[in-house]
């Protein structure tokens, strides 16, 4: 393996995809095991949902101070450093005696986390040719999906029984990321950049540059966008809740309802895998106008919202063996998907709902990338992750009031279902905020390309992309070389 070869920086991307994947199977793990968790800790269901509400908070302020460490040293060693923290935080968790000590290790799990996604974005993002920034950035954001999922399954599947054992076996695994992190490839500042081929950029963030990074209106939009997108989101994280109630409904036992819960979430959320579509559907419409992937991301929220709405009110009738075991329960779900209709109705519902919500996440890294500087890039993909941790922590904290206040006009599930409809809702606005974005990222990247052509003239006798004096924001974006 070549050091900085195609092998080599394939190496690196799986590595970091992992990474973002368990660092969010950190964080799923909990949801499912609420109960259980408050049980063991004699403490209400909302004690521990405020664990995870916390943890949100946490780890969205400590992810600026990550990505700006990373955007003004060497990256590596600022991300082993989180990684190897918040590794710590979540084996302690499954380790606590009580709930005290339980709360600190989720607290100490989120300032690891927020290093995780804020510095490895800044390298990925330049890993990645701009051509290929949606297909690549999908995968991305898949991985954080697929780990809130692996997350729900984790702990639903290995903590039914006994909710420690999921956070100790998430350490270990995030150990082994971290080991296999240390080979990845020490990728340069700007390495993608096809401005910047040949150049040694060493450009770095200073404390003066936040006037410069909000003067850019995209970049305003696109970190505003993510306040009401992930309180819907937030309220998603529910959706275990939602299933294990109707099992309940329907007379099942706790931890038969628990499993059932966790799985039915699991296979529900599946369309998200179906993000690689939209950052196919950006990367194509941004050859032709430097508004498409805003677009894009701003046609699927919007889209979405009537099917999620839909979703939590398909009835369903569950058959699975109460009081089994975990295989049988598994298989028992598996076969509804294809045995009963209303669970069919609903999971086809599911997938288009999340197939069109999942065109948000890979056109926002893309975007991000696109309207900024390397060394911006860690620090506006953390502003943004602030609000977002700010609208999911509230998302999640919110609904489960509104799960309790419902709850007097509206039994168990109806009440769940109630709740979560209302709260998708709040994609609207980030639908119209992506349209807003759309109308400034043109002169927004013409104004990057400019600053980074000029950086690159005063390197080397032709800065420019092909020598050309001028670069032209829509030609640069439809021909640049995906190998540049």
């Amino acid at each position: 393996m070549s050091r900085g070869g195609a092998t080599h920086r394939g190496y690196s991307v799986v590595v970091f995809v992992l990474l973002a994947s368990l660092d969010n199977v950190a964080i799923g793990i909990v949801p499912p095991l609420y109960g259980s968790i408050a049980g063991d800790f004699g403490v209400g269901e909302g004690h521990i949902a405020l664990a995870t509400t916390i943890m949100f908070g946490i780890s969205a302020v400590a992810a600026i101070g990550w990505a700006y460490a990373g955007d003004r040293t060497d990256r590596k060693p600022v991300l082993i450093l989180g990684t190897v923290i918040w590794v710590a935080g979540t084996a302690w968790s499954g380790l606590a005696g009580g709930y005290g000590w339980f709360l600190g290790a989720q607290v100490l799990a989120a300032v690891g986390l927020g290093a995780v996604a804020s510095v490895s974005f800044s390298v990925v993002s330049d890993l990645i040719s701009p051509r290929r920034r949606g297909l690549v950035m999908s995968f991305w954001g898949l991985s954080q999906g697929v780990g809130t999922l692996a997350g729900t399954l984790t702990g639903g599947i290995l903590g039914h029984t006994d909710w420690r054992r999921p956070f100790l076996v998430t350490a270990v695994a995030g150990l082994a990321a971290t080991l296999a992190y240390l080979f990845t490839y020490n990728v340069p500042r700007g390495d993608s950049q096809p401005e910047l081929a040949g150049v040694d950029y060493d450009e770095r963030i200073h404390h003066d540059h936040l006037p410069v990074i909000l003067g850019r209106r995209t970049n305003v939009w696109l970190i505003l966008q993510g306040g009401t997108a992930q309180i819907a989101f937030g309220s998603l994280v529910w959706l275990p809740v939602l299933f294990r109630a109707r099992a309940e409904d329907q007379g099942y036992s706790t931890p038969t309802a628990v499993l059932v819960g966790s799985v039915f979430a699991t296979v529900f959320q599946l369309g998200a895998a179906l993000s690689i579509l939209g950052g196919l559907a950006g990367d194509r419409l941004q050859r032709r106008t430097p508004r498409g992937r805003a677009l894009v991301a701003a046609i699927g929220v919007l889209a979405a919202v009537p099917f999620y709405v839909v979703l939590f009110f398909v009835p369903m009738r569950i058959t699975v063996p109460d009081g089994a075991g975990t295989g049988a329960v598994i298989r028992g779900v598996l076969d509804n998907v294809v045995t009963e209709p209303t669970v069919a109705a609903c999971l086809a519902t599911a997938v288009f709902a999340l197939m069109l919500t999942s065109a948000n996440s890979p056109n926002w890294f893309a975007m991000i990338a696109d309207v900024n500087p390397p060394e911006h890039r860690g620090t506006v993909y953390s502003l943004g992750n602030l609000v977002n941790g700010a609208g999911r922590a509230g998302g999640n904290a919110l609904v489960g009031v509104a799960f309790q206040r419902l709850s007097g006009a509206f039994p168990p599930p109806l009440n769940y279902a109630v709740g979560l409809a209302a709260f998708q809702l709040f994609f609207i606005p980030t639908g119209i905020m992506y349209w807003l974005a759309s109308r400034t990222v043109a002169a927004d990247m013409a104004a990057t390309h400019a600053a980074l052509l000029a950086t690159a003239s005063g390197k080397r006798p032709h800065g420019d992309v092909g020598g050309d004096p001028a670069v032209d924001v829509e030609r640069l974006t439809a021909e640049q070389d995906p190998d540049a």
